[in-house]
């Protein structure tokens, strides 16, 4: 499932809280863009007819709940970026960052404790 830019800043919303109808989602974004209320019921819409979303209608009003869940999501972008630019594979994509200073030391140590409990593993 492909969820655009936009889409995706809608889905962080509903993935942190649901189920929530249009207005509070609204709300939601509104301290985070300058988007409309129509643009944010079209996104909406987007992820409804996507299969992203579902709605349930709660009186007057429809509640949004994910569907694609935000871990499955998150694989889905990691692994398409890491084919995309990287051949599919994790440590250019660390040489990358590491070239450009992007690392802090607590990456560093962050990495090295990783691949350590990696190393025990096997």
């Amino acid at each position: 499932m492909t969820i655009s830019e936009a889409e995706a800043v809608v889905m962080e919303v509903l993935w942190q809280r649901h189920p929530l109808g249009a207005d509070e989602v609204v709300e939601a974004l509104s301290s985070r863009s300058d988007w409309a209320e129509p643009t944010i019921k079209t996104l909406l819409n987007r992820l409804l007819n996507k299969g992203a979303i579902r709605a349930e209608r709660d009186g007057r009003r429809y509640l949004y709940a994910p569907v694609l869940r935000r871990d499955a999501w998150v694989a889905q972008q990691s692994e398409g970026l890491l084919a995309r630019l990287f051949g599919g594979r994790v440590a250019p994509l660390v040489a990358h960052f590491s070239e450009r200073g992007k690392l802090s030391e607590a990456d560093i140590a962050e990495l090295k404790k990783l691949i350590a409990e990696i190393d025990d593993e096997r």
